[in-house]
């Protein structure tokens, strides 16, 4: 999987990463697991996710636990 975060989307993924996992043992993990699910998505079909400008798609996932997240900060090469 070949992809960046931009530093403040980074940062931002690795606290939400945390919070969730301070909430429960195990949503921190599950959630990483589905942004990756995601983000491969993305990567297999770029189309799926709009184009914001560049490299730089945006892509709503609402699958983890009825909770929505964006990547309008990814960049996929």
């Amino acid at each position: 999987m070949n992809f960046e975060f931009l530093p403040e989307a980074d940062e931002e993924f690795r606290k939400a990463s945390r919070f969730y996992e301070n909430e429960a043992p195990g949503v921190g993990l599950a959630f990483i697991a589905e942004v990756h699910r995601v983000i491969s998505m993305v990567i297999s079909h770029p189309l799926a996710a709009k184009k914001i400008r560049g490299t730089i798609r945006n892509k709503v996932s609402t699958a983890f636990k009825g909770f929505s997240f964006g990547f309008s900060a990814l960049r996929i090469p």
